[in-house]
């Protein structure tokens, strides 16, 4: 079941949030939506989910409208916590199972699945203000997940999270993937589109920019990145041609560079001028990509 967009445009006044968005989200992947705030994402999002419609131009999936008829097959993650503080866990759940067509009974089994897989089941009772920020996100992704979802939205699912939970929230996301869930995964942690994601969307002012396969996205930049530790100054290569950013480190320097034949005539002329402990060329990072297309760092 493909999503696909149109020429979807959503305007609020005389704002554009989302400016002809065209593309097809392939089914049983997770597929990165990244940009600032304000880049029109969340918009996007809710255009999906059917609570607000576009202005101009189409959203389907499996060549159908997406409206509310189809509203139980998604799940939705909002960045912003949703949960009824003074409910407990399982009468949170029972209840946003039920919108979604669960009987009770169902969604206590599922229920209790989750609590065990997430090492939470003594919170089965607890109301949500009892629990941490954490563990209050781990029953709100339960919450978007309980019904089995086809199609899963998550904005900023790792928001908050300490590393060990960030970890057990990617590992549930992957099995969803592999189960044949389709995912819309937005986060502000690079390192977590470039490990989950194999085609992404990157957004600025509402319009997308770069848009396509990770791996040839990054291959298409053309720049790479040179890591450098070594026992004698690297500053001579600021000036290096070829070389177009330039960053000293506490072991050495990180380099981008305009090609690999420019990684290897740097690798000629440091050799001889001291111990060399790593030189490593590598592919360029995400956040290299945004901020050459986007102009700053997407923190």
């Amino acid at each position: 079941m493909t999503l696909h967009f149109q020429g979807v445009t959503k305007r609020f006044g005389a704002f554009t949030a989302v400016n002809h968005l065209s593309l097809s989200i392939p089914e049983q992947e997770i597929f990165g939506f990244l940009g600032a705030n304000g880049a029109g994402k969340t918009t996007t999002f809710r255009m999906i989910l059917g609570l607000l419609q576009p202005s101009e131009g189409t959203i389907t999936w499996n060549n159908q409208p997406i409206n509310y008829s189809v509203s139980t097959h998604i799940g939705y993650l909002p960045e912003e916590r949703g949960l009824y503080p003074k409910l407990t866990v399982k009468e949170q759940i029972w209840y946003l199972a039920n919108l979604r067509g669960m009987g009770k009974k169902e969604a206590d089994v599922e229920l209790k699945k989750w609590l065990e897989r997430f090492h939470i089941s003594d919170y089965y009772s607890k109301k949500v203000e009892e629990l941490s920020k954490g563990n209050q996100q781990k029953v709100q992704f339960i919450a978007s997940v309980i019904h089995k979802p086809q199609l899963l939205i998550l904005d900023e699912p790792f928001s908050g999270l300490d590393p060990v939970n960030v970890e057990q929230l990617k590992n549930a996301v992957v099995d969803l993937k592999n189960n044949g869930t389709t995912i819309v995964f937005s986060s502000h942690r690079m390192e977590h589109v470039e490990e989950l994601c194999e085609n992404l969307c990157i957004m600025h002012h509402g319009r997308p920019i770069v848009h396509g396969r990770l791996r040839e996205i990054k291959q298409s930049f053309g720049k790479k990145n040179v890591f450098v530790h070594a026992d004698f100054s690297l500053d001579f290569l600021q000036n290096y041609e070829g070389v177009t950013k330039y960053k000293r480190t506490a072991e050495g320097a990180v380099l981008q560079v305009t090609s690999e034949e420019v990684a290897q005539r740097i690798l000629q002329d440091i050799t001889g001028k001291g111990f060399v402990r790593k030189f490593v060329l590598d592919e360029p990072s995400l956040n290299d990509i945004f901020i050459e297309k986007v102009g700053t760092s997407y923190e």
